[in-house]
């Protein structure tokens, strides 16, 4: 009987273990980008995917016939969560987004990369924030705001956002003040645009970026804050593959 128990733990354990979705990856060393691609089939686009993400952006085409992004963002409470990889605030319904001017996109998440994922003619931003939103279709548009450190000027919902920072990964806290998105949207909205992916395993392709062209700032504390918990976050950019970067502005 006892050894019949210990095999029924075993097969637990081995359950539980089966039931975990794609092999563990991060940042750095023996599980980084650099052999994303290798370590699941699930993630074989991070390697052979000639629509990556993020991109260096330069050289971009004006297209003048783009039109303005319209965000309509209500405001409300956010749920921090410390994933083990970064910090992502998850959203109530309610918020979208309109691209081209008939396309809807649902805003689902913030997530915070520390420094930026998207280059500017090669030269990085001190954080970036990715705006991810999603239409009823499941087709996935992310919107880049780059910040760059200011030492006296604050971003106010971040300051809003890192009072409640869950400290631990695997562990989330709630954010009950009404706080919006609008918060983290530049005055100027110029952007470049392009086809891309997600920024991580299982790194999907067929996904809508819009990058501001204009940064926001960021005090030292507050990135200060957030290096402590994720001193880097991001990946390096990756090859165009021919792509075109275009530009409204």
């Amino acid at each position: 009987m006892r050894h019949f128990v210990v095999l029924l733990l075993l097969m637990g354990v081995g359950g539980v273990g089966a039931a975990q979705s794609g092999a563990n990856w991060s940042y750095e060393g023996r599980t980084g980008p650099l052999v994303w691609g290798r370590l699941d089939r699930a993630y074989e686009a991070c390697a052979k995917g000639h629509e990556q993400s993020p991109l260096d952006m330069r050289n971009a085409h004006l297209d003048k016939s783009l039109l303005p992004l319209e965000f309509h963002y209500v405001a409300g409470p956010m749920t921090l969560e410390n994933t083990g990889h970064g910090i992502v605030a998850h959203v109530d319904p309610g918020s979208f987004m309109v691209a081209d001017g008939l396309h809807r996109y649902n805003l689902v998440e913030l997530d915070f990369h520390h420094p930026s994922e998207h280059t500017v003619r090669g030269k990085l931003a001190d954080m970036e924030v990715d705006l991810v939103h999603r239409s009823d279709e499941g087709k996935m548009a992310i919107v880049a705001v780059r910040m760059t450190e200011d030492r006296g000027s604050p971003n106010a919902l971040l300051a809003t956002l890192w009072a409640h920072l869950p400290m631990r990964p695997g562990t989330t806290a709630k954010v009950t003040d009404l706080v919006s998105a609008g918060g983290l949207l530049p005055g100027d909205r110029g952007y470049w645009t392009y086809v891309g992916s997600e920024l991580t395993p299982p790194c999907s392709e067929d996904v809508r970026w819009f990058v501001f062209q204009e940064d926001l700032s960021v005090s030292r504390e507050q990135l200060r804050l957030f290096a402590g918990l994720y001193k880097m976050n991001t990946r390096p950019p990756q090859d165009a593959h021919g792509r075109k970067i275009e530009a409204n502005e």
